[in-house]
């Protein structure tokens, strides 16, 4: 492949990457798809609904992603949260901070983008925050810290650190026949769930579930396929086009944040490039701009009172933090990660819902004292 038509493939994986994150939004914004409000809605009123829309969601990203496997379309040991080493505490302390964070800020990294699409300018904010936070921890100041604490401590494994890995050096599987095994138990079983639920069965719960599901498949294909190159014209290796990690990525939205703010800094060096991650930072802003537009739910919003203002920079700060330290949020780890079920992804989202829930308590604590 010459340097031509690698740009032209370029081309294609960000304009598939864009329209796939603009249906996210557009989907997110329709039906309320939040993991914060889902967790909220469980402590505060003992509502299952959203929640069983976030299961469905994962239970289809993750039949998707082991049927691309199985098809050869895909390789699971080339994923972002592909890897020998289970950092455990990372994705807890990361996971606990970005839990945490996301009740203070109204909302997760996903849930950010889709309020700034509906004119909130409280997410506006939480979206600079976060993402210069992250970049620090990227790159930067708390990134020596997180170096040198909680990434040091991991378990190494001889291979991907994965349960499809595990049950198949077990029975004697590829990873890929163990993944879609279980694949097959556990999404579906998230999927019946799911439908089991009191009145879930309706047209937005289906679109949620299904569509945003569906979604985070296809970003796999788009990524692990589309853009798949087996020789590089300038590296001769293979690559992953259009991809800040330099491997197989689908959404997730606390690093791509911080890496669409340094392309708007510094978009005049050419070294400055677009990536799945950054057009899908825009795309779920322009969805959400759309259905909100056409809905008339469209309208600003300020920050309230000083304290407001204060928890939702705290939290933001929180999420960027954390979210690069259990690398991903609720949607990157959430969605993505336990699509490939991945062990880390399953300690990170564990331990973001129980920040969640902490942070819920700690309101409910903050309003009875206040009062």
């Amino acid at each position: 492949m010459d340097i031509s038509l690698l740009k032209a493939l370029t081309t294609q994986v960000l304009w598939a990457a864009f329209v796939l994150s603009v249906l996210f939004g557009a989907i997110a914004q329709r039906t309320h798809f939040c993991t914060m409000g889902a967790v909220s809605d469980i402590v505060n009123m003992s509502d299952w609904t959203r929640m069983r829309q976030w299961g469905m969601a994962v239970g289809v990203a993750m039949i998707g992603f082991y049927m691309l496997a199985v098809a050869g379309l895909i390789d699971p040991a080339k994923t972002l949260y592909a890897s020998n080493r289970f950092i455990w505490l990372s994705a807890s302390v990361g996971g606990l901070l970005f839990g945490f964070g996301m009740v203070l800020a109204s909302g997760c990294g996903s849930k950010t983008l889709v309020r700034i699409g509906g004119g909130n300018l409280k997410s506006v904010v939480v979206f600079v925050v976060m993402g210069v936070a992250a970049f620090a921890t990227l790159k930067g100041i708390t990134a020596v810290l997180r170096v040198a604490t909680v990434d040091r401590v991991a378990i190494d494994f001889a291979s991907n650190a994965a349960l499809p890995n595990w049950l198949g050096s077990a029975i004697g599987l590829s990873p890929a026949g163990a993944g879609l095994i279980l694949a097959l138990v556990l999404g579906l079983g998230l999927i019946v769930w799911a439908l089991l639920g009191r009145d879930f069965v309706r047209f937005d719960n289906l679109l949620a579930g299904l569509g945003l599901g569906a979604i985070i498949a296809a970003m796999w294909w788009v990524s692990g396929h589309l853009g798949y190159v087996a020789e590089h014209p300038e590296t001769l290796q293979e690559a992953f086009v259009a991809t800040n990690s330099g491997r197989m990525e689908a959404l997730s939205f606390v690093s791509p944040v911080a890496y669409t703010i340094d392309w708007l800094m510094f978009f005049s060096d050419k070294a400055k490039v677009l990536t799945i991650g950054i057009v899908s930072v825009f795309g779920v802003v322009v969805g959400s701009a759309i259905y909100s537009l056409a809905a008339r739910s469209f309208r600003w919003e300020g920050f309230r009172d000083a304290e407001d203002t204060a928890n939702h920079l705290v939290g933001a700060v929180l999420m960027g933090v954390g979210g690069v330290a259990a690398m991903g949020c609720t949607v990157g780890q959430g969605l993505s990660g336990l699509s490939t079920l991945s062990a880390t992804s399953i300690v990170a989202v564990a331990a973001i819902v129980a920040g969640a829930v902490i942070a819920l308590k700690y309101q409910v604590w903050r309003l009875e004292t206040s009062t």
